[in-house]
């Protein structure tokens, strides 16, 4: 076999037999339970509850604990965009980078506020190292966020009839401190012995392969590239991401950050089965989200290593694939991946130039944005394939002829409502932010760098990645003005906020159901046969709503290569 295909098979693997123990710990973190950790961590949270005056043994309600997600959130992102507005003045800015214009701190502060970290701008030149912390501050506490909301749903779906579903700031300090920081010092102290820069200097001096003295950026960049997979972030220190030898030095590295932004989605699936003693539910959820990982990303690898059919007729050696936009010591398999996993992840981080990707690869990428559901970031993911559960659960429930109940509690029309809503809000906010730019060139077609198919693939790649949470990009795009900043923006605000409300406000309304034991007429929903139902669900939803789409952009291009 092919050793390219080998280290792809190795890092997923690696992977899933880290994440099963991970989701164990997981649960028994948000169980309350007995820890490898709690000597250290249990004073810390001690002291940090006392000064803040907040007590942890009060419980809420699900309306209680989006009051206070979103009230932290207001305040983090005022204090951003006052630390972007002024980081010309402010210090820790060795390279005198300037302030940012109030439509560029508005989109940067609400791209890393949300966990998408959609970057209109480069990191080296952009942002001043003071504004580089406060960003990765946004990246573990919007990370921290989502596994809160997580650790909700799955306190709302014990067998029992309750309002009080645990304690936001405790799930919330316990994400952060326990879960996202251990993890993050381990990858950050791999990133640094391997060449990764962890400084304050500004500007080196450097000399090049060709004997030239040059100014190369340098930072804080370890602790920076290790919360931004952690937390499937996706950031970039840098403007070239993780394809910049600072971010991603060798395939090894490339190899802990592919882990690194993986094994927290996968683990949370985990976490759900120990967390309700239902390992078989895990299984079968985590089943649906492989099978839609790989329907997506072997397509994209073996694109990616057959090359340009295009080149080839020049008479070009295509043999190691697709190279254009490429890194060559990580090669155009690990690089498919690697565009498949970000995306699916809601991660965004790149190590190659999506942009440059095959067309249908290009597809494949859109596409992982669009089902938003096949493994997700740092909680958010388990929320969003908790919607097309709740759809499968009703559909088939009409089907056989039973009343729909998941986990004991019936399905009823305002439950359907809600997650209907949820559903059809993706599309709406990607197809209509795609339709004005289009439909209204001096918006946002007059900044395309690439006219036809290609061009209206690279609009539809910017508000699908912003609607997914995402943050990477077709960097063909003139992203930087007034329209994409704004527009992205609310965007941005609208996925990631209403998604969480609409699957937190379900689990609140069916907690506080009363609680019907399985009999021989329940309909079962750790099966395969289920999990095939879902995945049905997913797929006609993703079908029906962007197939048109797509149509115009890259598959209309991939039929121009031939």
């Amino acid at each position: 076999m092919n050793t390219e295909i080998l280290g792809i098979i190795a890092m997923f693997v690696l992977t899933l037999l880290l994440a099963i123990p991970l989701g164990k710990y997981i649960s028994n973190v948000y169980l309350g339970k007995k820890t490898f950790f709690d000597p250290i961590f249990n004073p810390i949270e001690k002291i940090f509850f006392k000064i803040s005056g907040i007590n942890v043994t009060k419980e809420m309600n699900w309306k209680q604990h989006l009051v206070a997600l979103l009230s932290l959130n207001v305040i983090w992102f005022v204090l951003g965009m006052i630390i972007l507005l002024c980081q010309g003045w402010l210090p820790l800015n060795p390279d005198n980078n300037p302030n940012m214009s109030p439509d560029l701190a508005f989109n940067t502060s609400i791209s890393f506020l949300v966990n998408c970290d959609l970057q209109h701008y480069s990191g080296e030149s952009g942002v001043s190292y003071l504004s580089q912390l406060y960003l990765m501050f946004l990246q573990f506490v919007s990370a921290g966020i989502g596994l809160a909301v997580g650790a909700v749903l799955f306190n709302a779906l014990k067998e029992r009839t309750t309002e009080n579903l645990g304690n936001f700031y405790n799930y919330f300090i316990k994400s952060c401190l326990r879960i996202l920081l251990p993890i993050s010092l381990i990858v950050a102290v791999i990133l640094l012995f391997n060449g990764t820069p962890m400084t304050f200097e500004g500007k080196q001096t450097m000399t090049t392969l060709q004997g030239e003295t040059v100014q190369v950026s340098t930072g804080p960049v370890a602790a920076f590239t290790a919360i931004k997979h952690v937390g499937t972030n996706g950031g970039g220190f840098f403007g070239a991401n993780s394809a910049h030898p600072f971010e991603n030095p060798n395939y090894l590295t490339n190899i802990v950050q592919m882990i690194a932004q993986m094994i927290i989605p996968f683990a949370m699936v985990f976490a759900l089965g120990f967390y309700l003693n239902r390992k078989k539910l895990s299984w079968m959820i985590f089943g649906v989200m492989t099978i839609g990982f790989l329907a997506l990303v072997i397509p994209t690898v073996h694109a990616e290593m057959n090359g340009n059919p295009a080149i080839t007729q020049m008479g070009i050696d295509t043999t190691s694939g697709a190279t254009e936009g490429k890194e060559v010591r990580f090669g155009a398999a690990a690089s498919g991946y690697w565009s498949i996993a970000t995306t699916v992840i809601s991660t965004g981080s790149v190590n190659s130039m999506h942009d440059s990707a095959m067309p249908l690869s290009g597809m494949m990428q859109l596409l992982a944005m669009m089902v938003s559901c096949f493994y997700g970031g740092c909680g958010v993911g388990i929320l969003n394939f908790y919607i097309f559960i709740i759809l499968a659960v009703f559909i088939s429930g009409l089907m056989v002829g039973r009343t729909p109940e998941f986990l004991g509690k019936k399905i009823e029309a305002r439950e359907m409502k809600i997650a209907m809503l949820i559903a059809l809000l993706h599309p709406f906010l990607i197809l209509v932010g795609t339709a004005l730019s289009t439909g209204f060139p001096e918006l946002g077609a007059s900044t395309l760098n690439n006219p036809g198919f290609h061009g209206f693939s690279e609009i539809l790649y910017e508000f699908t990645s912003s609607a997914a949470n995402n943050g990477s990009g077709f960097e063909g795009l003139g992203d930087n003005n007034p329209w994409w900043n704004i527009s992205t923006g609310i965007i941005l605000l609208l996925s990631r906020f209403l998604p969480i409300i609409g699957p937190i406000a379900i689990a609140g309304i069916l907690a506080s159901k009363k609680h019907i034991p399985e009999s021989a007429g329940t309909l079962k929903t750790d099966t395969s046969t289920f999990g095939l139902m879902i995945f049905a669900v997913i797929f006609i939803i993703a079908a029906l709503s962007f197939f048109p789409a797509l149509t115009l952009g890259p598959i209309a291009e991939y039929f121009t290569l031939y």
